[in-house]
Order: C-alpha cells, then sequence, then structure tokens
C-alpha cells in the first residue's frame, strides 16, 4: 500500500549536475528517517546520505561537499541534490524509507525501484 518512486536520473558529464527525488504515496502516516543508497557495478550497496524527521542530514565521506539531501514533508518527497559530479558517482540509487502507517502500528522500510546516474564524457 505504500510506493516510492523515483526519478531525476540520467547521463551526465563530469562536473554536470542532477536532481534525484523520489516520492511516496499510498499509506502512509508518519515518515522517519529517509535515505538514499547507491549501488555501483560489482559492488556492494553503500549508503549515500540520510535525513532525520527534524532535518538533520548525514553523508558517507565521497559525497561530502557535493551532495545535498532534503525533505518535503508536506510532498512526502526526498530529494538528492548532486553537484561536481564524478565518474566514480555512477551507479544506480535507490530511495529508502522509513514508514509507520498507522500510529500503533509497526514501523516498516521501502525501497525505490532505483534510477540510474552515469557520469561520463
Amino acid at each position: 500500500q505504500v510506493q516510492l518512486v523515483e526519478s531525476g536520473g540520467g547521463l551526465v558529464q563530469p562536473g554536470g549536475s542532477l536532481r534525484l527525488s523520489c516520492a511516496a504515496s499510498g499509506s502512509i502516516g508518519r515518515i522517519n528517517d529517509m535515505r538514499w543508497y547507491r549501488q555501483a557495478p560489482g559492488k556492494e550497496r553503500d549508503l549515500v546520505a540520510r535525513i532525520t524527521r527534524i532535518g538533520n542530514s548525514y553523508y558517507a565521506d565521497p559525497v561530502k561537499g557535493r551532495f545535498t539531501i532534503s525533505r518535503d514533508n508536506a510532498k512526502n518527497t526526498v530529494y538528492l541534490q548532486m553537484n561536481s559530479l564524478k565518474a566514480e558517482d555512477t551507479a544506480v540509487y535507490y530511495c529508502n524509507v522509513l514508514i509507520q502507517s498507522a500510529l500503533l502500528g509497526p514501523e516498516r522500510d521501502y525501497w525505490g525501484q532505483g534510477t540510474q546516474v552515469t557520469v561520463s564524457s
């Protein structure tokens, strides 16, 4: 009953920018952490950034100073602004959201379908 739809990926040259979006819909009560992961071919899926309900953000070392995570609680959406992109940023990017759909219900996490980001000249 909860769906996450990602958008914003694509092909970009080194030094360019992209903005990823992940919108949640369905049976949503309270959204807690919102996160972005990425997975490059042959590598593990790694956490890129996360943002708490009150807006505290955290970043993996390779993206610090270049990426910014933000959220719009009214739109149930998390964003990842990616600047100064490098070839090493090439990966499939996944959003992950922790949701409590009912006041007394359990928390569950949901994954987006993934969006490809390719940085190449």
